[in-house]
């Protein structure tokens, strides 16, 4: 049976470094379509992982929701779908950042790289180097949510880089239908996470987007997995 979003509020998590802003960017337009309220909470870096999982709580307290978020906010919205599978309704996971432990993981090693260089160096520096290497769209956006979340921020990226994700065994037991969107062209978010979730994963399915599409238009990573979701369930 097809899920119904219809009056559903969802909430989606923000990854690492980003912020309420860009999350709602690129869900907002296909869940509103398909009827659903849509809340994007701030992230607060002094507390991230305490905050995602507080912000679930606080939306489930007046009935089931659907969950999801980008890369971190990802994780923790699948772990927390885990956690309370009376109170989660559909997975919407953009970008996946790894499977269970974080040790050897792009996105954690990035984070942590990150979180090391705005310490030693200071937000306007490491915010250079960031641009330095990133596509033009991402190190805008990147650039616009450090503001937001600085002096904290080196807190929240380290938080980020030693969260466990939910391991194969666990998402095997994910008792709802997940849509996983994942780019075929990002290096700190592997295709091959992506894979993983979906195989392990009773229903779920997976969308392909790239770095460029996201750049042009946010919106085509949420519309990936709210289409991914439905080939779900």
């Amino acid at each position: 049976m097809a899920v119904d979003l219809r009056g559903v509020t969802a909430v989606l998590l923000p990854g690492t470094g980003s912020d309420d802003d860009y999350v709602y960017r690129a869900f907002a337009a296909a869940l509103h379509d398909a009827g659903a309220v849509v809340v994007t909470p701030p992230p607060q870096p002094d507390r991230l992982i305490d905050s995602y999982v507080a912000d679930l709580d606080n939306a489930a307290r007046l009935g089931a929701i659907a969950v999801g978020g980008v890369s971190i906010g990802a994780a923790v919205a699948v772990n927390w779908a885990l956690a309370h599978p009376a109170r989660a309704l559909a997975v919407l996971a953009a970008l996946p950042p790894w499977t269970g432990s974080p040790q050897t993981a792009p996105a954690a090693q990035a984070a942590k790289h990150s979180a090391d260089l705005l310490r030693r160096d200071g937000l306007v520096s490491a915010t250079a180097q960031m641009r330095a290497s990133s596509p033009a769209w991402l190190a805008d956006e990147l650039t616009r949510s450090w503001v937001g979340q600085w002096p904290s921020l080196p807190d929240a990226m380290e938080a980020a880089s030693r969260y466990v994700s939910p391991t194969c065994a666990e998402l095997e037991r994910l008792a709802v239908p997940m849509g996983v969107a994942a780019a075929t062209d990002d290096p700190v978010h592997p295709l091959e996470v992506g894979l993983e979730w979906v195989a392990a994963a009773p229903r779920a399915a997976l969308r392909t987007v790239t770095l460029d599409d996201m750049g042009v238009d946010p919106s085509v990573l949420g519309a990936a997995c709210l289409a991914a979701l439905l080939d779900a369930s």
